[in-house]
């Protein structure tokens, strides 16, 4: 799920977070938010999408889907979604934006999933993986019900940010958690992130099985220029997000 560094900028979906992080209390409130914000909106949606490219026709799984921003934006190019979210608060929000056009299942992404071997083209994980402790399980996972060509695309908190914003700040080479308060809708949130070292995502993907083929740093939409100009001007000379594009051999 889209969420935030500190701020009420960048939630979208959330799964295998545990209890800290309950987006069934605060659902209504997270989804406004982040509807059309900077972050989401101009920065983390599009970034996935331009990653993904022409999606018709391909069988994609929003894997903590949230709401469903994505998954709307990936049905109206022409895939044929499938979401999987831990919270059921969310999903009744995505239910209610995509009505029957896209299957939805509820879900931790730190168990089992729900789908046979190779059913799908793509996975879509937006600002996902760093609510998980062990990225290990999860990615074998995804790879399993992933074809052979098939893509993981991902997009996660910068290790950078958050090693920066961890006080004191820790080994930047150590997996280390971080909490703080989300403050939006006029209520703040607690919430629970884990910081991992780039090396350590790139190692987490190849041990699963993927190849990395692309990995980005991207800048905003232009449009956000003129919408939100001192945040356009600090998000497009701040790291903020790391997407990555990794496929199954």
């Amino acid at each position: 799920m889209e969420h935030m560094t500190g701020e009420p900028e960048h939630p979208d979906r959330a799964e295998g977070r545990g209890k800290v992080n309950d987006y069934d209390s605060f659902a209504e409130a997270y989804t406004a938010e982040n509807e059309n914000s900077l972050v989401n909106a101009y920065y983390a949606r599009p970034a996935m999408l331009t990653l993904a490219g022409d999606v018709t026709g391909r069988r994609i799984l929003d894997a903590g889907c949230g709401s469903g921003p994505l998954s709307a934006a990936l049905r109206d190019r022409g895939a044929l979604v499938t979401g999987i979210d831990a919270s059921a608060g969310m999903l009744a929000l995505a239910r209610r934006r995509l009505g029957d056009d896209v299957a939805l299942h509820e879900g931790d992404l730190s168990d089992p999933l729900p789908f046979a071997d190779a059913a799908f083209d793509d996975v879509v994980a937006s600002l996902v993986l760093h609510y998980l402790e062990d990225w290990g399980p999860t990615l074998a996972e995804l790879r399993r019900v992933l074809r052979p060509g098939g893509r993981l695309i991902a997009s996660v908190d910068h290790p950078f940010v958050a090693y920066t914003i961890q006080d004191p700040r820790p080994d930047y080479f150590a997996t280390t958690s971080y909490a703080f308060d989300w403050a939006f809708g006029g209520r703040s949130v607690p919430m629970k992130f884990w910081r991992k070292p780039l090396h350590a995502m790139t190692d987490a993907f190849t041990a699963a099985g993927f190849r990395v083929a692309r990995i980005s740093e991207p800048q905003p939409d232009a449009a956000a220029r003129e919408l939100f100009p001192d945040g356009f001007h600090d998000l497009s000379t701040k790291t903020t997000f790391l997407f990555f594009v990794v496929e199954v051999p």
